[in-house]
């Protein structure tokens, strides 16, 4: 296998991409939370502290907005973990012929180096990394995590790995 790894651009593409759909993630697991928090605030499941309205309910619980936030991100985080698990390609990566590789060994790279490089990239701002080192491309993310993120030809890009 002897692919470069990928430049900024074409990072920055993949990422515009999956942002959209990690927004469509966070806002499709942010509805449940909220339907299913509804619907325990109509039964009475939930100590209403007398409020009427569960949108009144929701915005003076601070504890409920923490609990939704971190159940959106959590869906979020979910979404480029698995996609690089199972086949090292979020669907934006896919889509601009990019791959995850492990430098450290040829097996597959762990859920927790994983959610490392995923914390370490700072939303994107790690990559910013490849417009500087020029030579390498690699991001700090990938630096941290020993991974690098290749582009693939139109061949290796097969969708039937999936």
């Amino acid at each position: 296998m002897s692919f470069q790894r990928a430049g900024f651009f074409r990072r920055l593409a993949a990422m515009v991409y999956d942002a959209l759909v990690a927004t469509a993630v966070g806002m499709l697991s942010g509805l449940i939370f909220q339907v299913v928090m509804l619907i325990l605030f109509q039964n009475k499941l939930l100590d209403s502290h007398d409020f009427a309205d569960y949108m009144d309910y929701f915005q003076s619980s601070e504890s409920l907005q923490i609990m939704a936030n971190a159940w959106v991100a959590l869906w979020v985080a979910g979404f480029f973990l698995w996609f690089w698990k199972h086949g090292g390609q979020t669907l934006g990566m896919r889509a601009w012929r990019l791959k995850i590789y492990n430098l450290k060994d040829e097996k597959n790279i762990s859920y927790a180096r994983l959610a490392l490089r995923l914390v370490t990239a700072f939303l994107g701002l790690g990559t910013l990394l490849v417009l500087i080192d020029v030579k390498n491309r690699q991001s700090l993310q990938d630096r941290i995590a020993q991974t690098e993120v290749l582009y693939l030809s139109k061949e290796e890009n097969d969708h039937k790995s999936w």
